[in-house]
């Protein structure tokens, strides 16, 4: 700043500030309580050293660290940053396993939504009559005007899967490995 107005470290320290005063660009006169916590925390000297070391253009930034780390190491003087770091990890952490559990027990809900509607495809497959095919076989003796229609069944069939234009019937029996004979006069 130089000769009018010193900035909040020369003011602080009661010194003339100079025009080359490495604190000037980065704790202004309007501001005397950012100098005054970080000279608390770390000292004027240390400051002007760590200023002095870094580049121009890293100098703002390493001004911004040392205000949160004095400001930090007034609320918690035993571990500053690392108390507040080390609290935001642990929430983390919580919010993590809460994640998880919640995950989990979406995992759980959709598993038990699967096995419901497989149980309801099972119990409509079991109650749904299941569909048959009718082959005729027809009796020589008779003039054919009499047929007998022989229920197999490995003929059992998916209306779907159906390509025959064969008669198809809603069988109602239960499987059994012999045939069931029906007779169905046509005319």
């Amino acid at each position: 700043m130089g000769g009018n107005s010193p900035c909040a470290s020369c003011k602080l320290l009661r010194r003339r500030c100079a025009k080359d005063c490495v604190f000037a660009p980065y704790f202004p006169s309007d501001d005397p309580h950012k100098f005054a916590i970080v000279h608390k925390v770390f000292g004027a000297s240390n400051i002007s050293k760590m200023l002095q070391e870094l580049p121009v253009q890293q100098r703002a930034d390493a001004v911004s660290s040392l205000v949160y780390e004095a400001n930090a190491r007034a609320r918690d003087p035993v571990y500053g940053c690392v108390g507040a770091i080390s609290y935001l990890q642990n929430q983390v952490c919580e919010l993590q396993m809460q994640l998880a559990v919640a995950q989990a027990e979406i995992l759980c809900i959709q598993m038990q939504q699967q096995e419901q509607q497989q149980q309801q495809q099972q119990q409509a497959a079991a109650l749904a009559p299941s569909l048959v095919q009718l082959e005729p076989d027809i009796d020589d003796d008779d003039d054919g005007d009499h047929k007998s229609y022989f229920l197999h069944p490995h003929h059992l069939l998916n209306f779907t899967s159906s390509n025959s234009s064969a008669n198809v019937i809603y069988d109602s029996f239960k499987k059994e490995s012999h045939l069931y004979p029906m007779t169905w006069f046509l005319n």
